[in-house]
């Protein structure tokens, strides 16, 4: 799920860690700023974004499942989920690996 790969590690785990504040805008400016030549912040970007657009859809769906209150459950049970994958992927973005969430199709 990982690979490593050179590049400025502090941009790339910025690009996980600015979806906990920005959801899916935070690795889409992070992606937009990022060097062209650099493979670690772009790849580590794309993934986040990809990942965050999947909790957004996800939390959506929650708020519809509301009217049938399983969707007060599943709520922070998603957010504690991204929580937690985005601290992991910050990690290991920090030590120079491209990190792919887990279930997360390519979007972007």
């Amino acid at each position: 799920m990982s690979t490593d790969v050179d590049g400025d590690t502090t941009m790339a785990a910025l690009a996980h860690l600015s979806s906990l504040i920005a959801s899916f805008v935070g690795p889409l400016l992070i992606l937009i700023l990022a060097d062209d030549d650099d493979t670690l912040v772009k790849e580590n970007a794309k993934n986040s974004l990809n990942f965050q657009i999947m909790i957004a859809i996800a939390l959506i769906i929650s708020g519809i499942l509301m009217v049938v209150l399983i969707g007060f459950l599943l709520f922070p049970v998603i957010a504690l989920v991204d929580l937690i994958l985005v601290i992991i992927a910050t990690v290991k973005a920090n030590n120079g690996e491209v990190y792919s969430y887990p279930f997360t199709p390519d979007i972007v």
